[in-house]
């Protein structure tokens, strides 16, 4: 039922994405009165799952889920329709238009999805604010995995600042170092006192060739009692507001460690240190034979969460579609880049399907559905000929010089384009197979 929910909401959302990225280039070309002849969601090689035609412009569904195109008349695209590029050239045709109206027409699926982004997050800020946990509400430090302990981190560190900026949403930790091009320098609190430390980049990208991002931190949770379930744990006088400190005179903040403590002693008696309204009392407890001692914990935690009203919404989703763009062309960056080697980590449909939760979930859906649409755009927007960054990149050639490239030139870089993000394709849902089914 997870797969089929997460399956169900990766076909919606690339349905929207691609009808609205396509809508882009069609409603645009039909301003400048250039005839669309098909649009479609999905490609249709062979056949079309259903099809009807109203006014000049065929509409459709393909059955080949990999995206979906406008054919627009008098123009080399996708479909190679070289045998209309020999008929004389017709006013309605795209090659007829000025270069700049062409050029309109090619970044406007680009423009439509970075603007279904912004309206996304728009409304995901009017409905349900911005919600993250505070570096500074993590009171009692992180714990770190091995390769964040090689990199000079230690059980319990409070993050307070990385290259010199203060972190205050704690998610902003692991963007700072998985987006790094460089060395990071860290300042901790440790024992009290502040700490620096430099983290070189080698070990970064080590980090993120091998996966070793995942788990590199979690806050540490104390062991604070909400209420009681055990008559034993009752009767030995655990109250709500506890917070247990030690077993047996091992003393920790972390709940985790506390819980191995107890596990080592199932089914014997031990002494908890309990700290209570400012001092410290000893309780002795019997640990059960699955290693409880009859408590249910206290969330630590609360989530901070910034209300907008509808006007307030939108520099805030103005805000967050800029840093999402941001932050996913610095990952773009890097990823074609040679020294980062970020490339071994690209994804298919596998990945994205990936992204979704389990469960439905709106909040996630529309969150989801926004970040894949600065994907798509950004995508989109690459200078590789059979994209419209290729195609952009031309007409504005023409623009600047006066030149046009001739058709057959075009031709030529419409195959070439294919190809390569034929190989793309092949190669990311390859690193899908390779991760999810063989390694």
């Amino acid at each position: 039922m997870e797969i089929f929910i997460k399956v169900v909401q990766l076909f919606m959302s690339l349905s929207l994405l691609v009808a609205i990225h396509e809508f882009g280039h069609f409603i645009v070309a039909r301003i400048f009165g250039i005839r669309v002849e098909k649009f479609y969601i999905f490609f249709d090689p062979w056949f079309s799952l259903f099809k009807f035609k109203r006014g000049n412009t065929e509409y459709g569904l393909g059955w080949v889920p990999l995206g979906g195109y406008v054919k627009i008349a008098g123009m080399i695209d996708e479909s190679m329709d070289t045998e209309q590029m020999k008929q004389p050239v017709q006013p309605w045709e795209f090659r007829a238009k000025p270069a700049w109206q062409r050029f309109l027409v090619m970044i406007a699926g680009v423009v439509m999805n970075l603007v279904l982004a912004f309206m996304i997050y728009c409304g995901i800020s009017y409905t349900w604010g911005s919600s993250y946990l505070a570096n500074e509400d993590v009171k009692w430090g992180y714990n770190f995995n091995a390769t964040a302990e090689q990199m000079g981190f230690v059980d319990g560190d409070r993050i307070i600042s990385i290259d010199g900026k203060e972190i205050d949403n704690v998610n902003e930790i692991l963007n700072a170092l998985v987006l790094s091009d460089n060395d990071r320098t860290v300042v901790v609190e440790r024992a009290g006192m502040q700490q620096e430390f430099t983290i070189p980049y080698d070990q970064l990208l080590a980090m993120r060739n091998n996966e070793e991002f995942k788990g590199l931190y979690s806050p540490v949770v104390p062991m604070i009692v909400d209420s009681v379930d055990f008559e034993a744990a009752r009767t030995a006088g655990i109250l709500a507001g506890d917070r247990i400190k030690g077993v047996n005179g091992t003393i920790t903040d972390d709940a985790t460690l506390l819980k191995e403590l107890l596990a080592e002693h199932k089914g014997e008696e031990v002494t908890l240190d309990i700290e209570r309204q400012g001092g410290t009392v000893q309780i002795a407890l019997p640990v059960s034979e699955d290693g409880r001692i009859g408590i249910i914990m206290a969330t630590p935690f609360e989530l901070r969460t910034r209300h907008y009203t509808f006007w307030e919404s939108i520099p805030a989703g103005a805000r967050l579609t800029a840093k999402q763009l941001t932050g996913y062309w610095q990952q773009l960056k890097m990823i074609f880049s040679p020294k980062t080697e970020m490339y071994k980590s690209l994804g298919g449909f596998i990945s994205i399907g990936s992204i979704f939760p389990g469960e439905w979930n709106w909040f996630a859906f529309w969150n989801t559905t926004a970040f894949l649409s600065i994907i798509l755009a950004v995508m989109n927007i690459i200078p590789i000929p059979g994209l419209d960054g290729g195609h952009s990149l031309f007409t504005l050639w023409e623009m600047i010089t006066r030149r046009k490239p001739s058709d057959k030139f075009l031709e030529i870089a419409q195959y070439v384009g294919l190809v390569l993000l034929l190989i793309l394709l092949v190669y990311a849902n390859g690193n899908d197979i390779y991760r999810f089914f063989i390694k």
